[in-house]
């Protein structure tokens, strides 16, 4: 399991445990544990995890930060937690109490959900008011995946994480600002934007009457990129689809005379099944047989593997086979009532998997 999926599991597990874990070091052993684990590092082992680890605040001895990430002898990770149903906002000063005290290069705020890392920035060994990289366990994206895997034990490294730390505070930072402006832009946003447009003199009620339409240009360009984005997706499977009905026509065309014709209305049948099934399964597993006097719907292209079989004759039936590999007819009128049968088709794709046929 590579690390992509390891996270995704992680965090599949972590709503689910959500509502028994009630106290922060439930958080600590059911979320934050298993995550520093996946990051590579051993928590059984003092000398790569260091739990309770002691950074010592002047003359107030004996402070504790909840784990360190130990290298060489020194920490470079300093891991503070929080009860899951916690706000982080209050808590970064308690982290920043032990930066300084330290020789650690990053500290790490977090309440098993939400994960805040800092470092010194803005003033050397003095940790950062704001994270340079944050991100949700349950709603993690790609590019943070990219991030985050940075400092797992396998390609931690000091100086690029620093090098990249300071792009990636400010390029947060912006989002941050952008997304504001976007929801309600600021005066001086409005301002920018209404000089680049409007030739005469910028009056408070000119601003009045242009925030709304600024307000509205933004969302209407991002509604067009996500449009574009998904007719551009659609477009592709658009064009897969017809490579693999070219592909599948050719077949035809290149069977031998076997006495068996595989009709259009077959082929269409097929792509409907496909269609609905395409969340069930990979659509590549999906194949088809022909034979005399049904056409077979097969996983795998094994034909123990049966999803169902169609016949289509002057009576139109969509065949289940139970467990005991009887068939059970539906009388369908055409192949558009396929569409009200998508539940038994799935069913009999899970059962397939289920079952072990070589």
């Amino acid at each position: 399991m590579d690390f992509k999926d390891q996270i995704a599991q992680l965090a599949s597990r972590v709503e689910k445990m959500l509502p028994q874990i009630q106290t922060e070091e439930a958080t600590k052993n059911a979320l934050v544990m298993p995550f520093i684990q996946i990051m590579g590092y051993d928590v059984f082992n003092p000398f790569e995890v260091n739990p309770e680890f002691i950074a010592d605040l002047g003359i107030k001895k004996g402070e504790k930060v909840d784990y360190a990430i130990m290298k060489d002898g020194e920490p470079t990770i300093l891991i503070e937690c929080k009860h899951h149903l916690e706000n982080l906002d209050p808590h970064n000063s308690q982290l920043f109490r032990y930066f300084h005290t330290t020789k650690a290069k990053f500290g790490l705020l977090t309440n098993g959900l939400v994960y805040r890392f800092y470092t010194d920035l803005v003033e050397k060994n003095k940790m950062d008011s704001t994270p340079f990289f944050e991100f949700k366990l349950t709603e993690i994206k790609e590019a943070e995946l990219a991030e985050l895997k940075k400092f797992h034990k396998s390609y931690f490294d000091v100086e690029n994480i620093t090098n990249t730390a300071s792009e990636l505070k400010y390029l947060n930072e912006l989002k941050t600002l952008l997304h504001q402006e976007i929801a309600e832009p600021s005066d001086s946003f409005i301002t920018f934007f209404t000089k680049q447009i409007y030739p005469k003199v910028i009056t408070a009620k000119v601003k009045e009457q242009f925030a709304p339409i600024i307000k509205r240009s933004f969302n209407q360009l991002i509604s067009d990129a996500i449009n574009e984005r998904l007719k551009s997706a659609l477009n592709q499977e658009k064009a897969k689809d017809v490579a693999e009905a070219a592909k599948i026509e050719e077949e035809i065309i290149a069977e031998p005379a076997s006495g068996i014709i595989t009709t259009e209305e077959e082929i269409e049948g097929f792509f409907i099944v496909k269609s609905i099934l395409r969340e069930s399964t990979d659509p590549k597993r999906i194949t088809y047989r022909d034979a005399l006097s049904y056409f077979a719907i097969l996983l795998d292209d094994n034909n123990r593997k049966t999803i169902c079989r169609l016949y289509l004759n002057s009576k139109k039936y969509l065949v289940i086979l139970d467990d005991a590999k009887k068939e059970i007819k539906y009388e369908i009128q055409s192949l558009d009532d396929l569409y009200k049968y998508a539940g038994l088709l799935a069913e009999a794709v899970l059962k397939l998997e289920a079952t072990k046929v070589k």
